[in-house]
């Protein structure tokens, strides 16, 4: 096995252990709709659930096409990023680790719409009545891993355009 297939399933397998124990505490400990205040004003443990994606997009769509939709749009990106993966270069390692974040979430999620049919979702970030959608660790390690992609394409960008620049 190689070191970045080894990187990718730790880091991708610790997130969906991580989001499935965190998922399993709220659905055990929160009657769903309740709200615990971490930092009042500001933050608060909230047990939801989103039948949609991300900002409850298709959250109102019926059933018989959303479940279908998401299971397949979910194994169409893992594949996708698999196969970019499998075509990324071991010695860019914030790529490897970013896949495997966004995997590892998308999987989490993944795993949420087969046993509920819905994601549970349970941060919720708020400021003078101003909310942020409720998201749990899945979607914040998804939304880190395409942070890093962002941040590598810019930084490759950049090292080409100054090699270009220097070329000539």
């Amino acid at each position: 096995m190689s070191q970045k297939t080894l990187t990718v399933i730790l880091i991708a397998g610790s997130i969906i252990v991580l989001d499935q124990v965190s998922k399993e505490m709220v659905v055990r400990t929160l009657p769903l709709h309740e709200s615990v205040s971490v930092v009042p004003a500001f933050f608060h443990l909230t047990h939801l659930r989103n039948t949609g994606a991300a900002f409850s997009l298709l959250a109102h769509a019926p059933t018989w096409f959303r479940q279908p939709f998401f299971l397949i749009a979910t194994g169409v990106a893992v594949l996708a990023l698999l196969l970019f993966l499998r075509q990324a270069d071991s010695a860019r390692r914030l790529v490897v680790v970013a896949i495997a974040a966004i995997l590892g979430g998308a999987l989490g999620n993944l795993i949420d719409r087969l046993r509920y049919g819905e994601v549970v979702d349970f941060l919720l970030v708020h400021w003078h009545g101003y909310y942020w959608p409720a998201f749990n660790v899945a979607d914040s390690c998804i939304t880190l891993g395409v942070v890093g992609l962002l941040w590598s394409s810019l930084r490759e960008q950049r090292a080409s355009s100054e090699r270009a620049r220097s070329a000539s």
